[in-house]
């Protein structure tokens, strides 16, 4: 995906966060909950959870609501048990979809999941089905300020152990392996740079593009009906259409 879109994608996810601030962190501590509950409450030692947190604190979710959440997944609080089931299938056109999830009823979920692909022209695969035509990678991203040097951060981001950078007009794309994540989070939020975004991102071996007007819409539909899910925690697809609109 171009640089452009990159950025475009950036904007539009975090309009949305704006938008629906209070399902994004109840989705954001779904996550977190999880990430406690299998590795534990500490994010020193636990780098899916550090992770989870970089996430949410590149939304801005606010540090009690982070605090509950690895409780409530340490079991020092009451909360829902949530399993992650994660989908694979085919938007219109053809467009390779993955459909990450935490929810605490499958049943519900698969149908809510399966219903969206097919009320839009796609349908929905088997596990491993697109998978293949994605790569996990750390993804942060920092706006272009004149209050830092570029060469700096880029030393910094470097040496913290990031495979790659990548400058456009609007800002840097830092890339790590998902196992390094974390530290270079931290050696840069350390070193006073604020993140704009910050996942460890599915990012697609190749694209596809929708011509008919008829498939756009369909695609961003079917986008929307998962975004407004609760139990969806991230769309990825390989369609880069959607960053222009």
């Amino acid at each position: 995906m171009s640089g452009h879109s990159k950025w475009s994608t950036i904007k539009n996810k975090k309009g949305k966060i704006d938008a629906k601030r209070g399902q994004i962190f109840t989705k954001l501590a779904k996550y977190i909950a999880v990430a406690s509950r299998e590795g534990g409450p500490d994010p020193d030692m636990n780098a899916r959870l550090k992770e989870a947190v970089a996430k949410a604190k590149a939304a801005n979710m606010p540090n009690d609501n982070i605090d509950r959440a690895i409780k409530k997944g340490a079991g020092e609080l009451h909360g829902s048990i949530y399993e992650e089931i994660n989908y694979e299938g085919y938007g219109p056109g053809g467009v390779a979809v993955i459909v990450e999830t935490l929810t605490d009823n499958k049943n519900r979920t698969a149908g809510d999941v399966r219903h969206a692909f097919d009320k839009n022209g796609g349908n929905l695969g088997t596990s491993g089905c697109v998978g293949f035509l994605f790569t996990k990678k750390g993804q942060i991203m920092i706006e272009k300020s004149d209050k830092f040097d570029e060469e700096d951060l880029m030393m910094i981001a470097l040496e913290a152990g990031a495979d790659d950078i990548e400058t456009s007009e609007e800002g840097y794309e830092i890339s790590t392996e998902p196992e390094d994540f974390g530290q270079v989070c931290d050696a840069l939020k350390g070193a006073g740079y604020e993140l704009t975004s910050a996942e460890i991102a599915m990012i697609p071996s190749t694209e596809v593009e929708l011509d008919d007007p008829d498939d756009i819409k369909k695609m961003l539909k079917m986008i929307d009906m998962f975004d407004d899910n609760e139990d969806v925690q991230e769309v990825w697809h390989n369609w880069p259409g959607e960053d222009d609109e």
